[in-house]
């Protein structure tokens, strides 16, 4: 079992910039690709990104250049750094793993969720 937390949600302006985390616990952290997805009201759960466990990252079209994953295997920790945020950026962002390459299988853990609102 993998435990993960998400925390660093909140409300901001278009244009802010906001810093998620995610801890997790229960396993090997370092063997794990970890990701990030979100889920707007009345849509489907999308990706948004992936870090290996090398550290290689892969972003969603939609958040390419303005966010950014990184990952602290000493601390069992994932960032997702969001700049230039937009009201399309607003959803329940959720912290996975493993996140396979390709997502040709779904994440077996989950964080609850961190609700990120951009709105003027």
């Amino acid at each position: 079992q993998m435990q993960l937390v998400e925390s660093g949600g909140g409300s901001v302006q278009p244009g802010d910039s906001l810093r998620l985390s995610c801890s997790a616990s229960g396993r090997p952290f370092e063997n794990y690709a970890m990701g990030w997805f979100r889920q707007a009201p009345g849509k489907d759960r999308e990706f948004v990104g992936r870090i290996s466990p090398s550290g290689m990252t892969t972003y969603a079209d939609s958040v390419k250049g303005r966010f950014t994953i990184s990952r602290d295997n000493a601390a069992y920790m994932v960032y997702l750094e969001m700049n230039n945020l937009k009201p399309e950026d607003t959803a329940t962002y959720y912290c996975a793993a493993p996140v396979v390459a390709g997502l040709t299988r779904a994440p077996e853990y989950w964080g609850p969720g961190t609700q990120v609102t951009v709105s003027s």
